[in-house]
């Protein structure tokens, strides 16, 4: 090869390596920038993630568990066994046995009736009904305490006996000395004869005890005294609120609301059709 050619080839292949040096330059030069570039990225997004889940967290950690005020009483007595042989002789002197009531859960709910019929023959007879019904109720962290749900419960009932479908001369009056508070309710019903309805509502704690006493006088007997069927009703529910709280090992006569005052919300009230 002659010297010219070689220098002409010598020519041509100088640009071809400046170009291919410089664009070993240029990408070497641009790697550590993108790696930099990464690198940020990477690290700040670590960062931001870890704080934002450090910060959840202790957020959850922070929040404090729902809780509620437990419930004072967690079990009810035998509901044919709240009251005395001598109160059951007194108020039904007739009835062989009390029948239990139906329930799913007899720890929560429970009721007992007694039906008595004293004949005397050609002068009629003297007919009675009683009726002890025991509601429990357990706190819970969405409905609220025991008591707070018992308490409604109590009011509600007192409503319904207030309001009962036919009565006539309806009254009211606050009870003391039964359960934390109780309220008494009283009114007539015309069916056969006249009927003289005696309801006791109390509350005890987280328990709601329901008396529900009549009598009447059938065949041309006379209608019993609604006082003397009050006061029987009264003492009922003293007895089978004793029950309640010894059931649940407390000393009824011990017990702070064996003392308190009757309920404020047990309005006196009376209406005559």
């Amino acid at each position: 090869m002659s010297e010219g050619t070689m220098q002409r080839r010598a020519q041509r292949e100088q640009p071809e390596r400046a170009k291919r040096l410089t664009r070993v330059l240029v990408c070497a030069a641009a790697v550590p920038v993108m790696l930099v570039a990464a690198g940020c990225s990477s690290d700040s997004g670590s960062d931001e993630g870890g704080d934002k889940g450090a910060s959840a967290s202790a957020s959850q950690s922070a929040s404090p568990s729902p809780t509620v005020r437990p419930a004072a009483y967690e079990t009810l007595p035998e509901a044919c066994s709240v009251l005395s042989e001598k109160t059951l002789d007194d108020l039904a002197p007739k009835a062989k046995s009390g029948k239990e009531g139906p329930s799913d859960d007899v720890s929560t709910r429970g009721s007992c009736s007694w039906n008595s019929l004293d004949n005397n023959g050609v002068k009629g007879s003297q007919f009675r009904w009683l009726n002890v019904s025991l509601l429990r109720f357990d706190s819970d962290t969405t409905r609220g305490p025991g008591d707070e749900l018992a308490q409604d419960y109590y009011d509600k009932q007192v409503r319904d006996a207030q309001s009962a479908e036919g009565a006539k001369n309806t009254e009211s009056e606050p009870v003391a000395g039964t359960g934390d508070e109780a309220t008494a309710v009283r009114y007539d019903l015309k069916k056969e004869g006249t009927f003289k309805q005696q309801t006791v509502v109390a509350r005890v704690e987280n328990v709601v005890v329901t008396v529900d006493y009549n009598g009447a006088g059938l065949a041309g007997d006379k209608t019993p005294d609604a006082d003397d069927l009050m006061k029987g009703a009264q003492k009922a529910a003293k007895e089978a609120v004793a029950s309640v709280t010894e059931a649940n090992g407390t000393d009824a006569a011990s017990s702070p609301s064996a003392s308190k005052s009757p309920s404020a919300s047990a309005s006196k009230a009376s209406s005559k059709d």
